[in-house]
């Protein structure tokens, strides 16, 4: 068995390439950072007994994404599992933030999923077999003032991997497809984004193992605690201009 995990150099993408090892599965790990790579394989190799295979690259590269695909299919042929974590976020105003930076954010966020979804996806539906976790948030299900594109690049990873789902369930696929939507999480992110959450943070390595959990079973979104299920819930009952206002204030982030 083998999965494919990005952004595993760090944080939510880490964690999960840890909960896949602990269950057997060989791990191709896809991060910038070779440091950090080379640092995880050691550590997943000598603890569980499986193999990483660490490749180090940037997803804004789209033609980097098509020969990543064709390089992982003519070494292992269909691989059983692949996780999309690669992601970061910007905070600000919107006429103030960096535009290079979102472009950046939309080629990893959006981009760079949607082709390694498309792809792995076209293996095993061949096959009739595998998974896909797209790490989304629940920022995809509201308006997100002073986060406007990262909530946007969000929302556009719970809807495709809705839309994929209901498709792969006309067709009586066996593969499944999931979206992993998390609150305020501890890790790198908060650094990249240049964000503070005076929210409580969950716990990556309790976040990654709840989603592994819930993608083996097939489950669609994934919502990791109670009090962000019921997130969604209210996003789904507020109007938008309302949920807008409210996420402004009561996200109480604070710009750096």
């Amino acid at each position: 068995m083998i999965a494919l995990v990005t952004g595993a150099s760090s944080g939510i993408g880490r964690d999960i390439a840890r909960e896949l090892a602990r269950r057997g599965y060989n791990i191709i790990a896809v991060a910038r950072n070779k440091e950090l790579l080379q640092n995880l394989k050691k550590e997943l190799e000598q603890n569980y007994k499986i193999k990483v295979d660490i490749i180090s690259m940037d997803l804004i590269d789209r033609d980097g994404c098509k020969k990543l695909h064709k390089d992982v299919k003519n070494k292992y042929g269909t691989i059983d599992i692949l996780v999309n974590d690669a992601g970061f976020g910007e905070c600000g105003y919107f006429t103030q933030t960096n535009l290079e930076k979102e472009l950046g954010m939309i080629d990893t966020n959006i981009v760079a999923l949607h082709i390694l979804t498309k792809l792995f996806l076209q293996d095993m539906v061949e096959k009739d077999m595998g998974r896909i976790l797209n790490v989304a948030s629940i920022a995809g299900f509201m308006p997100g003032p002073l986060m406007a594109t990262y909530y946007s690049t969000k929302a556009y990873v719970v809807r495709l991997t809705q839309s994929i789902r209901h498709e792969l369930f006309r067709k009586k696929s066996n593969v499944k497809i999931s979206a992993l939507c998390p609150g305020p999480v501890a890790t790198n992110f908060n650094k990249v984004a240049d964000v503070k959450f005076n929210l409580v943070e969950a716990d990556s390595k309790k976040v990654a193992n709840y989603a592994v959990k819930k993608m083996l079973k097939g489950r669609t979104l994934i919502f990791p605690s109670f009090f962000i299920w019921i997130a969604r819930i209210m996003a789904k009952i507020l109007p938008d201009q309302i949920l807008a206002f409210v996420c402004f204030y009561a996200q109480k982030r604070k710009i750096q």
